[in-house]
C-alpha cells in the first residue's frame, strides 16, 4: 500500500512552496524554495495521476451497477484496473530518495591494472567508449589530465563530463573492468586477460568540501606530451597533494592558473566521493544488497572479445553485442543497472 498520509504531506508542502513563489519570496530564500519546488513537482504530478485514476475507477464501478451502463462501464473498469498498477509503480519510483549528486557533472578516471601494455591499450578503449557515449547523449568531455604510452595506451586519464544527468547515468561504472582478447602483439594467438580501473566521481562545489590551505601542498613542474615531446618552456603543470589523505592530483594544461583550478576541482571531487562513500557505508545495513560497493577493487564487468560477449557480474547481465558497446552504445547496460538499483531501493523502502 502507498503511504497516503505521506502523499498528502508532500502535496501540501508543494502547494505551500508554490504559494511562496507566487507571493514573491525573499531573494536570499527564493533559490532554495525554487529548488525544492522543482524536486517535488514530478512527485506531485505522479500523485495526481494516480489519484485521478483511483477516482475514475470508483466512478466507473458505480456506473457498472447500472444495467443500462454496465457494458460500457465494465470496459472502462478493466482499462483503469490495468492502468493503475503502472501509475502506482511510477509513483513509487518518484517517492524514492533522490541522490542529490545525480544531476552533477562527473569526473571520470581510468587507469590500467594488471596486464602491462595490453591493459593500457584497454584503458584507451574504455576512454573512447565513454567519450562516444557522452557525445551520443550531447554531453561535453574535457580531458583534464592524460598520460599516454608510446603504443597509444593510457597510463592514466582524468576527464570531466558535463551534461544532463551525467552522474546518474555513469555512477555504476566504477570498479574493475576486465578484458579477454588476443593482443595485437601476441603472435601465437593466445587470449590474454588484463584489466583497467574506472572511477566515476560527482563533481563537488567549493561549498561541499572545505579544503584549508594548510592541508595541501602545491608543486609546479614542466609538463610534456607523449614520448617526451612538446616540452613546455615554463613550469606550468601543477601537482596538488592533500596532506591528510595523501591524495595526489595533477593537471598539465598550458596555463598554470587553469591547472590550479582543474587540480582543485579534481581534489574536491575525490574528497567529496570519500565523504559520500563513508556516509553510504554507515547507512547500509548490508553492503551486499547494493549494486557495487564503490570499491575500486571490485570486478564489475568482463569484455570477452573472441566471443563478442559483455558480462556485468553484479546483475548477471550478458550481452552478445560487444562491438556496439565499445562504440559507446551503453544504454542497455546502464538501464539494467539503474532498474536493479531502483528495485532494491523499493524493496528497502517497503521494508
Amino acid at each position: 500500500m502507498l503511504p497516503r498520509e505521506r502523499l498528502r504531506q508532500i502535496t501540501e508542502r508543494f502547494e505551500y512552496l508554490e504559494a511562496r513563489l507566487g507571493a514573491g519570496a525573499a531573494p536570499d530564500a527564493i533559490a532554495g524554495i525554487a529548488r525544492e519546488y522543482a524536486g517535488l513537482k514530478p512527485v506531485v504530478e505522479r500523485i495526481a495521476e494516480w489519484e485521478a485514476l483511483q477516482g475514475e475507477l470508483s466512478e466507473a464501478e458505480t456506473l457498472a451497477a447500472d444495467p443500462e451502463m454496465r457494458d460500457l462501464a465494465e470496459e472502462e473498469v478493466a482499462r483503469l484496473r490495468a492502468a493503475i498498477p503502472e501509475a502506482e509503480q511510477a509513483l513509487r519510483l518518484a517517492l524514492l530518495p533522490k541522490d542529490e549528486a545525480d544531476a552533477r557533472p562527473a569526473m571520470l578516471e581510468i587507469r590500467p591494472g594488471t596486464g602491462g601494455e595490453e591493459a593500457a591499450l584497454f584503458a584507451a578503449d574504455l576512454l573512447r567508449m565513454y567519450t562516444r557515449y557522452a557525445e551520443a547523449r550531447g554531453w561535453s568531455v574535457e580531458i583534464i589530465d592524460l598520460q599516454e604510452t608510446e603504443l597509444g595506451g593510457i597510463k592514466e586519464v582524468t576527464a570531466r563530463i558535463a551534461g544532463e544527468g551525467v552522474f546518474a547515468r555513469l555512477k555504476y561504472e566504477s570498479g574493475v573492468h576486465r578484458v579477454q582478447r588476443v593482443p595485437e602483439t601476441e603472435s601465437g594467438g593466445r587470449i590474454h586477460t588484463s584489466a583497467a580501473t574506472v572511477a566515476v566521481l560527482p563533481e563537488a562545489e567549493a561549498v561541499d568540501i572545505d579544503i584549508p590551505a594548510t592541508d595541501i601542498r602545491i608543486d609546479t613542474m614542466r609538463s610534456s606530451g607523449a614520448g617526451g615531446q612538446h616540452v613546455n618552456t615554463t613550469d606550468s603543470a601543477v601537482r596538488i597533494t592533500h596532506l591528510p589523505t595523501g591524495i595526489v592530483v595533477t593537471s598539465s594544461e598550458k596555463s598554470q592558473h587553469r591547472n590550479r583550478e582543474i587540480a582543485m576541482s579534481v581534489l574536491r571531487a575525490r574528497l567529496y566521493d570519500l565523504e559520500r562513500s563513508r556516509a553510504a557505508a554507515e547507512r547500509a545495513a548490508d553492503r551486499k544488497a547494493q549494486i557495487g560497493t564503490g570499491d575500486r577493487s571490485e570486478r564489475i564487468r568482463t569484455y570477452n572479445f573472441p566471443q563478442g560477449r559483455l558480462t556485468d557480474h553484479r546483475i548477471n547481465l550478458t550481452l552478445y553485442r560487444l562491438s556496439e558497446v565499445m562504440q559507446g552504445d551503453l544504454d542497455e547496460v546502464i538501464d539494467a543497472l539503474t532498474e536493479e538499483a531502483q528495485a532494491r531501493a523499493l524493496a528497502e523502502m517497503e521494508d
